[in-house]
């Protein structure tokens, strides 16, 4: 029986985790998380096969009982942008400090535990002149991405821990449930190639590598979805718009980002499928998952409010707003020397 502990679990990757490890008959599952109702509800339906223990990752001693004793610990726990971004000194607490815990529990509880990391693309930073990334490329957050800063921090701390482990950097994932509107979708420039993989495909990532071990071991590895998940940002956003009923991506000048922001596409990605064999799904499944959640009545609604909703997104445009009242410091971030 495999001892299994899995931080991060109501996440959108993690509760796919969750699901796929809970009907595996040689899985003993842990799942570390902090008390809130919206945990409580998530994990409700599982509460008979699996083992909750709730807690801070920033606090050791809340650590401890859900280590102790562990094959494997799947490490998803983290802030992530935009509030990463917005609260640094948050994310520096939770996705560094928290695993600094994690890692010192591990070692005094569960020596010879292998642990897997879920890092990012954004590590690599600004890829829009060279998009094709491989694991060993320079590692260059781009300004402002606080989030990228803590993995890169996370990773070394990973590596120099004397735990066997291995990192997965995930490209851009995406579902429509879990790939909410923000201010986001403004920092990434229009012309960005972006890779997908779902969290269906990424959760079966970190399943199949349970029995990986050897081969994963000691080792970082880029994880996307494959030549079958590319596509450009401009391309995604209006197929995206088209299918709720937003129609046309005609937003003023300005209004998106034209650098410092990351994605591309993985040219080495196939290299972890070739040990694990987990993708399932493709970028026309991303597709077909907006159109099924989205209603006739939802899209003609959305249809003809669309100027209106469109008029409030660009509200939470920060490079249009930046762009407009000449704050120098963020039209540099967000359109370097090109305004």
């Amino acid at each position: 029986m495999k001892k299994v502990l899995l931080t991060g679990a109501s996440g959108s990757i993690g509760y796919q985790v969750l699901k796929q490890l809970v009907i595996k008959k040689d899985v003993a599952l842990t799942v570390f998380s902090k008390n809130n109702s919206r945990s409580k509800k998530l994990f409700r339906p599982y509460k008979n096969s699996i083992n909750i223990v709730y807690g801070d990752i920033r606090n050791l001693h809340d650590l401890e009982p859900a280590v102790k004793g562990m094959d494997y610990i799947i490490h998803l726990a983290a802030i992530i942008p935009p509030l990463a971004d917005d609260q640094p000194e948050l994310a520096e607490a939770v996705n560094v400090k928290g695993t600094s815990n994690l890692l010192k529990a591990a070692r005094r509880l569960s020596p010879k535990a292998f642990l897997m990391y879920s890092s990012s693309i954004s590590v690599y930073g600004d890829r829009l002149k060279n998009p094709y990334i491989k694991v060993n490329d320079p590692l260059k957050p781009s300004l402002g991405d606080e989030y990228a800063v803590t993995k890169l921090a996370a990773e070394e701390l990973i590596r120099e821990s004397k735990l066997n482990w291995t990192i997965f950097r995930l490209s851009a994932i995406m579902w429509n449930d879990n790939h909410k509107i923000s201010k986001l979708m403004f920092h990434m420039p229009l012309d960005t190639f972006i890779e997908i993989a779902t969290p269906q495909d990424t959760a079966r990532a970190f399943v199949e590598a349970l029995n990986h071990e050897k081969a994963l071991n000691h080792k970082t590895f880029n994880l996307g979805g494959g030549e079958k998940c590319r596509t450009n940002y401009r391309t995604m956003l209006e197929t995206v718009f088209k299918i709720v009923g937003l129609k046309n991506l005609d937003f003023p000048e300005h209004a998106f980002a034209t650098t410092n922001f990351h994605c591309g596409y993985y040219d080495d990605g196939d290299d972890l499928e070739k040990i694990l064999h987990f993708r399932k799904q493709t970028l026309d499944d991303f597709y077909k998952a907006y159109e099924k959640a989205t209603t006739p009545f939802m899209k003609k609604t959305t249809s003809l409010l669309s100027p209106l909703i469109k008029r409030k997104l660009l509200k939470h445009s920060e490079p249009y707003i930046a762009h407009k009242v000449n704050d120098k410091e963020l039209t540099n971030r967000f359109f370097g020397n090109n305004p």
